[in-house]
């Protein structure tokens, strides 16, 4: 029986869909014997790792982003690597629009406010925040969960602004422009730290920053600055830089919502992540053509 080795905290009908396929699953522990390796974002796979295991012939990476992968190495060494896109595009979206709106109407602070007991009678000043609808979106990255953004942002009535490598407006215009500033691109070396301090202080001070991209593609400490400083209204986080810490001064600021990295987090898509990793794995060993492939064999 072929070996896999999957990742702790893969998801049971990913795990199910190997087994029904007669392979030998190895949940968590080292690559050793192994053909196959279902792994997760959190999973550092690098080229010391992909060159400890000479018979490993695929990486299933259960996410879109494959940053965690040296996909150099993966070639290199003929190791295939895929991905598990389309699936998580809704879920995504969905949550980087709530994050959008906690933002803007400050429903992480109300929720906490009525349950310490401050709330005493309503008043014309009480929890005052920004309007969404009819505002300006400015989307950077114009792939499959920046367009669902952008069909989510239409049933507001807002504005929608996109930016992308190859089309769309300027990035500087965008945040000149923009009410709410959401991030949709992969982390690569040219996006890492693609909002800084000076695209910061481009953007208006009553703006919001929504990242559910990668946490590195902003500045985090520059962003701290900035929240700190007025120079934009707020932000919504659900990755960060040096994930799982967090800059330090950030989780103290009143005017961000933080998320621990929740995009995919729905039942129905954590599972078909990790099936269709599965089944990436169980097709490159039968030696057809991957589902989803990054690195092909």
């Amino acid at each position: 029986m072929p070996r896999v080795l999957v990742s702790e905290g893969v998801p049971e009908a990913g795990v199910s869909v190997l087994e029904e396929a007669g392979i030998d699953v190895r949940r968590g522990g080292g690559l050793d014997g192994a053909l196959g390796w279902l792994c997760l974002l959190t999973d550092r796979v690098d080229r010391a790792r992909l060159a400890s295991a000479p018979g490993l012939r695929i990486v299933a990476n259960m996410a879109v982003g494959t940053d965690n992968v040296d996909l150099v190495a993966a070639e290199e060494l003929g190791i295939a690597v895929s991905n598990t896109p389309d699936v998580l595009t809704d879920s995504t979206a969905d949550l980087a629009f709530g994050l959008l709106l906690a933002a803007a109407r400050g429903i992480v602070w109300a929720d906490r406010f009525v349950r310490a007991g401050a709330f005493t009678g309503w008043t014309p000043s009480l929890g005052v925040g920004l309007d969404v609808s009819g505002r300006t979106l400015g989307i950077v990255g114009a792939g499959r969960i920046g367009v669902a953004m952008a069909e989510r942002a239409r049933g507001f009535a807002m504005e929608v602004m996109l930016h992308s490598r190859s089309s769309g407006v300027p990035l500087d215009e965008l945040l000149e422009r923009s009410d709410f500033v959401s991030l949709h691109v992969p982390l690569t070396p040219e996006t890492r730290h693609l909002i800084a301090e000076r695209e910061l202080a481009r953007m208006r001070p009553s703006a919001v920053l929504v990242n559910t991209a990668r946490g590195a593609i902003v500045d985090e400490a520059a962003l701290v600055r900035a929240l700190r400083q007025g120079v934009i209204a707020g932000a919504a986080l659900d990755v960060f830089e040096d994930e799982p810490a967090l800059a330090p001064g950030l989780a103290e600021l009143p005017n961000v919502v933080l998320c621990p990295h929740l995009g995919s987090a729905t039942y129905d898509t954590r599972d078909r992540m990790a099936e269709i990793a599965a089944q990436n794995v169980v097709a490159c060993l039968a030696g057809r053509a991957l589902l989803t492939p990054v690195v092909s064999p």
